[in-house]
């Protein structure tokens, strides 16, 4: 069999494969954190969901309606 000839290849897409995912995975926990560092700076500012404001809305006038 060929594999001790092609074993540098083998070993070599392994790394390159590795070093993809792991570059991946630095890069969305890197996002991930300043995602949340922006999102905690506008709640801070008092800037909320709009999801969160239409969900008030509707309790209220429900409310209002009772």
């Amino acid at each position: 069999m060929d594999a001790p000839h092609h074993i540098a290849f083998i070993v070599a897409a392994y790394a390159a494969a590795g070093a993809v995912v792991g570059g991946l995975l630095a890069w969305v926990t890197v996002d991930y954190r300043a995602q949340r560092r922006a999102l905690a700076d506008l709640e801070r500012r008092g800037v909320t969901r709009r999801s969160a404001a239409h969900t008030e809305a509707a309790m209220q006038q429900a409310e209002e309606e009772a």
